[in-house]
């Protein structure tokens, strides 16, 4: 294994705190650091609900009600912010991309299963906001072609601003719309009673125990997905944190894992008041979806879920994209910042650019069993999400190359029981499948 030749966690440079407060004071200083401070962690979590995550949040509710999926996702929340909390922390101490970071500690093989790897879970999520995306928008009475170039390219439109704050500040409203599941969930008028039994209870429905494994890893895959790891590290980077900012990215991550769970649980909540109402969720476009919610939350709820499924396949694009785009740009070696101009990192915005153009022609593709595809490609991700997490607790438990901000024993603890959950879940859910569960 080589170990880096140098360190950054000895560096003495300014601040990210240092160079935003400049010049500030008082309450002026404190909320333009907390504004300031807002991004990767953010980004990455809310990003994670994303419109095929919101899609699999639906129709597990509508599958199994408010049950086992509810209380699990606010269990999920603890394991999300350790994972997303390591990668910052990698970051932000070696200044090294993720990737990078594997191809020297690892090897070109592991290097590259996991760049493979990444890329294919991407490809397939990347599908699932557009299967959103183009759901918001044919639900409003565009054709499925015009709704597709009109999503590709609201997405694309982000590389022409200058800078990583600006599109970071973009990509932050974006996600601050998906509020609007929130009210959808309070529109389906939930039984305040009922939720607290479920917190209690824990059960699945008899007819649905054949598939629950599968819905387990689809949860797990939504809340921490490997494209996540690759985002809040290169994000980290590009933003200017540095190991003295640790405090900083650690209030962005929980901020994160907070909103996170809160929108994941307005989705099943949507989804739980279908559950009498759709007999085969999971084989059904999301357009029926949408239209099942009309006599649950009225017309009003029905299109504010489809614009927030278009607002989280938005955001989710985004994000995603620009994993993809860091994570080959540094494995080899390209230009790859925000603050980069087209014509200054052609490669990197061409990965981005063309990623998206892949994704959008898939999704043409007729009679695609899209919610399906939403459920299925979060099954993936929670499995392909444990080799690269291996990689994170290795990398983070080096303390030749953390110093000091290597993971203690209790982190180090934890993080082998994360690992340990979720293989035990992966294994359960394939072991169903052979079984012919």
């Amino acid at each position: 294994m080589n170990e880096l030749a140098t360190t950054s966690w000895a560096d003495e440079s300014v601040s990210f705190e240092e160079k935003v407060t400049k010049g500030r004071s008082g309450w002026s200083q404190r909320l333009w650091l907390f504004w300031s401070l807002l991004g990767p962690g953010l980004l990455a979590l809310v990003g994670d609900n994303d419109a095929g995550g919101m899609l699999s949040y639906t129709v597990t509710g509508a599958t199994f009600g408010i049950s086992l999926f509810l209380p699990l996702v606010c269990c999920l929340a603890p394991l999300t912010y350790t994972v997303q909390e390591m990668s910052m922390r990698l970051a932000a101490v070696t200044q090294t991309a993720y990737t990078e970071l594997l191809f020297r500690h690892f090897g070109r093989l592991w290097g590259f299963f996991s760049l493979v790897a990444l890329l294919f879970a991407n490809l397939m999520t990347l599908m699932t906001e557009f299967i959103g995306m183009t759901a918001g928008l044919t639900m409003l009475g565009l054709p499925l072609l015009t709704s597709t170039i009109v999503s590709f390219v609201l997405v694309v439109a982000l590389a022409i601003f200058t800078g990583y704050w600006t599109k970071e500040r973009l990509a932050l409203l974006v996600g601050a719309f998906n509020i609007v599941f929130i009210v959808v969930a309070y529109l389906s008028n939930p039984d305040p009673a009922e939720i607290a039994k479920a917190f209690t209870t824990w059960n699945v429905p008899l007819e649905a125990q054949n598939v629950v494994m599968w819905f387990i890893v689809a949860a797990i895959g939504n809340a921490i997905a490997p494209w996540m790891i690759f985002f809040q590290s290169s994000a980290t980077i590009d933003k200017g944190l540095t190991a003295k900012d640790l405090h900083l990215g650690r209030i962005d991550t929980m901020l994160g894992s907070i909103a996170q769970p809160i929108i994941a649980i307005a989705a099943i909540l949507c989804g739980a008041a279908l559950f009498a109402h759709l007999d085969s969720p999971d084989a059904s476009n999301p357009a029926e979806i949408i239209s099942a919610l009309v006599p649950v939350t009225g017309q009003l709820g029905s299109t504010l879920f489809g614009l927030g499924l278009f607002n989280a396949g938005w955001l989710a694009a985004i994000t995603i994209s620009l994993s993809t785009s860091w994570t080959i740009s540094g494995a080899f070696g390209w230009v790859r910042s925000l603050n980069n101009k087209i014509h200054e990192a052609p490669k990197f915005y061409a990965i981005y650019i063309g990623s998206l153009l892949l994704a959008a022609a898939a999704v043409l593709i007729p009679n695609l069993p899209l919610n399906y595809i939403s459920v299925l490609t979060q099954v993936v991700a929670g499995i392909l999400l444990i080799p690269m997490l291996v990689f994170l607790i290795l990398l983070t438990n080096n303390r030749h190359l953390m110093g000091e901000y290597s993971n203690g024993r209790f982190l180090r603890v934890w993080s082998w029981v994360i690992v340990t959950i979720l293989s035990s879940m992966a294994i359960g859910a394939i072991w169903q499948a052979l079984m012919g569960g």
